[in-house]
């Protein structure tokens, strides 16, 4: 058993410990981590645009994205590894809004390069390093016809 004494050494000693090990990770994270797993050369004109459009519109007022947001809407941070460019576009064409089991995206009249922009931001978005998030799927991928 500690006396008081070694007890408040102990929890001193510990605290400090901890703090220094806390800054010594922020520090990193900030001058190495971020920059490196983020991609941030490659944050052109056209990922800001579609940042700002991501923002502006609140996508995450439905969607999540680095589960961050509402889950009403799917998660997108990987969709353009899933889904791919064209697939993306024509949800954000989609002369009514797109609509998917039930649930139906607001119709936005993005520009051309509007569009172009979100399907940048969500392509470096997917090479964001998020150390496995979000994990793979645990379900097999649906079956394909046979002809």
């Amino acid at each position: 058993m500690l006396s008081k004494k070694q007890a408040k050494i102990f929890f001193l000693g510990g605290t400090i410990l901890f703090m220094l090990i806390f800054v010594g990770i922020s520090v990193h994270s900030l001058m190495v981590g971020i920059p490196e797993n983020t991609n941030a050369s490659e944050i052109t004109d056209q990922v800001r645009l579609g940042k700002q459009l991501w923002d502006h519109n609140n996508c995450m007022g439905c969607h999540t994205i680095m589960g961050e947001g509402a889950y009403y809407a799917p998660e997108l941070t990987r969709v353009y590894s899933r889904r791919g460019e064209t697939y993306i576009q024509a949800v954000l064409t989609a002369p009514e809004g797109w609509g998917f089991r039930g649930r139906k995206m607001v119709k936005y009249n993005f520009t051309e390069n509007e569009v172009a922009g979100l399907v940048a931001f969500l392509k470096w978005m997917d090479k964001t390093n998020l150390n496995g998030f979000p994990a793979p799927p645990s379900m097999p991928p649906p079956l394909q016809p046979v002809n």
